[in-house]
């Protein structure tokens, strides 16, 4: 225990203070397990946010890392490597989009949706004032532009002046987004699940609607699928439930099964809005985070089927639950996305599943938020809902 604390005070020493970290120092990850710095064992149900897609230190993911970093790490965006071109072709035949750009982050990715989309009205259509319809409950980034862009004051306050040209409305209220679009307005950017702002899943007819207004429009159609792409909900990317493409997809957290990498996908004609010089990035696509991202999306494909099946398993043990406990609001999500609303704050019910071995997270306060590596098993479901169970018996006997 001594170790443990060790660390912790030197972390809290040298490391800025931007993190509200749990009493826990972990130092290995195999699967569906991590492992703390005294050997404990934890079950990890929130796979560092959706990245982990297929667990731990995948042996497909670690070999093809391996033999990348004996070969060439990088070589920066002035020359071609094989495994972006390789990526770059995966991800557009999967997603039916022409064209990919190659970034480190979720925030990057959509950083650089916000700029072509952007360009692309004012160069191409010929459109002023730059305007992009966010929804309320969205999280978009860390950056300044992004924290505009997702409307929680939170992420905001102290970063004045922020980005102009952003507007928010309800998310699911089509009603509500035709009245909010002007002749300023260029796009409108959502997720088709909101993760950081509490697990809610766009309705089909909704996001249907959606596309139709931006084609009558002749807006760009932006899907942040940084948390909820790559597999998490039983496709690999979440759009295809719906039956709706949109024109810019951003990618990230999975892609790279744990090595930072982020994506912008869009239609050809959006894409051709920038040219040489336009847009870039040092470190972006580099021969090793695309190895493992090839790597990553291989093991995915799959396994899908098994996504769907788990999460359905998962959604109905977790209404048990709702049924018996009369504080749980409700439970929802797609695929392995899932979420669980409380009546009252949620954080010190993460702590004690931490300390029955079980990693979660609580997002928006007052949601239980359950994001397992796809590769999760029926025993790791029943395992967590038994302590999950515990812990809300004990609070009930209170």
């Amino acid at each position: 225990m001594q170790e443990m604390e060790k660390y912790i005070e030197e972390e809290k020493k040298y490391h800025l203070q931007t993190y509200g970290r749990l009493p826990v120092v972990l130092v290995k990850g195999e699967g569906m397990y991590v492992y703390d710095v005294n050997g404990k064992k934890y079950v990890d149900f929130l796979a560092g946010i959706g990245v982990n897609n297929v667990g731990h230190c995948h042996p497909k993911v670690v070999e093809a890392i391996k033999k990348q970093a004996e070969t060439l790490i990088h070589t920066s965006n002035i020359y071609y490597t094989i495994p972006q071109i390789e990526l770059a072709k995966k991800l557009v035949n999967l997603s039916g989009l022409n064209r990919a750009f190659f970034c480190n982050s979720g925030a990057e990715a959509n950083e650089a949706a916000i700029k072509l989309a952007r360009k692309y009205a004012k160069e191409i259509l010929g459109k002023d004032g730059g305007e992009i319809i966010t929804m309320e409950n969205a999280f978009h980034g860390r950056t300044i532009t992004t924290i505009t862009a997702t409307p929680k004051p939170k992420y905001q306050k102290g970063y004045e002046p922020l980005t102009p040209g952003f507007k928010y409305v309800p998310f699911n209220d089509i009603e509500a987004l035709k009245e909010s679009i002007t002749d300023k307005t260029v796009a409108i950017m959502l997720e088709p699940v909101q993760g950081e702002g509490g697990i809610h899943v766009a309705d089909k007819e909704y996001l249907r609607a959606v596309r139709d207004l931006c084609d009558d429009k002749n807006l760009v159609l932006i899907f942040d699928e940084v948390q909820c792409g790559m597999g998490r909900t039983g496709k690999m990317f979440a759009f295809e439930h719906y039956g709706v493409k949109p024109d810019i997809l951003t990618l990230a957290k999975a892609l790279g099964g744990g090595v930072p990498i982020g994506a912008m996908l869009a239609k050809e004609e959006i894409a051709k809005a920038m040219g040489y010089g336009d847009h870039g990035t040092t470190f972006g696509g580099n021969p090793l985070a695309c190895s493992a991202a090839l790597a990553t999306i291989e093991v995915i494909e799959g396994i899908l089927g098994h996504v769907e099946e788990m999460g359905k398993y998962f959604m109905d043990k977790l209404e048990t639950l709702n049924k018996k406990y009369p504080f749980i609001k409700e439970v929802r999500g797609l695929g392995l996305m899932l979420g669980m609303e409380l009546e009252f704050n949620g954080g010190e019910i993460v702590k004690k599943m931490l300390e029955k071995g079980y990693l979660i997270n609580c997002t928006s306060d007052v949601v239980l938020r359950f994001l397992p590596p796809l590769i999760v098993e029926k025993e790791h479901i029943d395992g967590l809902i038994k302590a999950l169970d515990e812990v809300f018996s004990e609070m009930n006997n209170k």
